[in-house]
């Protein structure tokens, strides 16, 4: 729809109003209703969103050790600016028009502290050299017969899985659940989130989707945008979707992979597919591989972005935790699928169903470019059992690990830039900090008595 058939269409709803959201550092979309006569003043222009969105955790506590915003600032209003390509109709919602915004700066410039802002900085420098991405996200996720009061009156502990055992690729259990599932790939399509495959993964009432690709902005968009659908969908039946990474420690955690390919600049022809090559793998893909295993312990809290995170990065939980890559193999940090021209891609199997996926492929654009631009040789392949090759080294073990190291790397600042990482990583410290000083289950019931 062009601009004009958008206001049109906004000033004909009989809701006459508009949703629409912004995406935290978490990943969380932030949002509000406004009018629709509000936004035919703004859909153009700017509006004014509280800053506090960047000033607080996913829990609404304030940072007290970032600069960006605080009360030494006063949480004023920042300039967000609406992305109209991004209208949707909620069709659980009478088809309410929805919109996405990005946050600017005081110069009207992209923010750098913008997750959005910040992919989209790094796709445009890639078609400035002539690439155009391609991604899409896949995700693992819990279901529980619960609504938030009965979650929080239970403590959340004791959850009620939507179905009972493991069950994964179960034709049984999407009969069990048809109206849930049914409704989650209706109405995802409707709500231009398109899926190529929904099924039942091992685990008690645990789901898996494979987003359509597109465009790397628009996958992003749809990543952020499935995350939060599926749950106000669950909502509609009396489920309760979370995308936490690691729910208990007997049971599989959730994965977010992303699946990418680079191409030309007109998209005709996939840069990583080499038809005389072994394998068909171009030397292009080899040290875009080559850049992502180099610089993914710099980063990796981009993929692994909470404390949570690195309960599901343990060996043999169909996680990563080592330096590797392999071809069609599921035990190594990134995943090789050569085969045709139009499918050969790069799976990087770190990521986890709690990421931000803007900050997820933004940091995969990112080190697999650098590994192109600086020609890195890509190391051999792994044979067997990547959780037992530790060759090349293994992932950072929990989340102040990981942020100690990308505070401090020169790498993380280059791809990324300073103030961004900065300020991403005193979040992350803050989140440990969250951690820390937590009285946890595990140690009242190691402790309480026996101490």
């Amino acid at each position: 729809m062009t601009t004009d058939q958008i206001l049109e269409f906004v000033r004909k709803h009989p809701l006459a109003k508009v949703k629409l959201a912004v995406t935290d550092i978490d990943g969380i979309l932030r949002g509000k209703y406004i009018s629709a006569e509000k936004f035919s003043g703004v859909a153009e222009g700017n509006l004014g969103f509280c800053d506090v969105v960047f000033g607080w955790d996913a829990g609404d506590l304030a940072y007290d050790n970032t600069k960006l915003t605080g009360w030494h600032t006063g949480y004023p209003d920042a300039s967000a600016k609406l992305d109209l390509t991004t209208f949707r109709k909620i069709p659980w919602e009478q088809d309410i028009p929805f919109f996405l915004g990005e946050f600017i700066d005081t110069q009207n410039q992209p923010a750098y502290y913008c997750p959005r802002q910040l992919l989209k900085k790094l796709k445009n420098e890639a078609e400035s050299e002539g690439y155009k991405a391609y991604f899409s996200q896949e995700f693992e996720w819990f279901n529980f017969r619960e609504t938030p009061t009965t979650l929080q009156d239970k403590n959340y502990r004791n959850a009620t899985p939507l179905t009972p055992g493991m069950f994964g690729y179960s034709i049984l259990r999407t009969t069990l659940e048809n109206p849930f599932f049914s409704d989650l790939f209706e109405l995802l399509r409707q709500f231009n989130v398109p899926l190529e495959g929904l099924h039942t993964e091992t685990g008690p009432g645990v789901y898996e989707a494979a987003i359509t690709y597109s465009d790397i902005l628009e996958a992003a968009d749809r990543a952020v945008l499935f995350k939060t659908s599926v749950k106000e969908i669950a909502y509609k039946h009396g489920i309760i979707a979370t995308f936490m990474a690691k729910i208990d420690e007997n049971l599989p955690g959730c994965s977010g992979h992303v699946h990418q390919s680079i191409w030309d600049k007109d998209s005709k022809n996939n840069l990583f597919y080499e038809e005389a090559a072994p394998h068909k793998m171009s030397k292009f893909m080899k040290s875009y591989i080559a850049g992502q295993l180099y610089c993914l312990p710099h980063i990796l809290p981009m993929y692994a972005p909470t404390v949570n995170s690195y309960k599901r990065l343990v060996q043999g939980a169909w996680a990563p935790t080592t330096l590797t890559w392999a071809i069609d193999n599921r035990t190594v940090a990134l995943r090789a699928l050569p085969a045709s021209n139009k499918s050969t891609r790069l799976e990087t199997r770190v990521v986890g169903s709690d990421c931000n996926p803007y900050l997820a492929m933004a940091a995969c654009l990112a080190s697999g470019l650098y590994g192109v631009r600086n020609n890195i040789s890509l190391q051999e392949a792994t044979i067997g059992n990547g959780y037992l090759d530790t060759s090349h080294g293994s992932l950072p073990g929990n989340l102040q690990e990981a942020t100690a190291k990308m505070k401090e790397s020169a790498i993380a600042k280059e791809l990324l830039g300073e103030s961004f990482v900065e300020h991403f990583c005193q979040t992350r410290e803050w989140e440990w900090r969250q951690y820390a000083k937590a009285v946890t289950d595990w140690e009242l019931k190691r402790y309480l008595e026996i101490i």
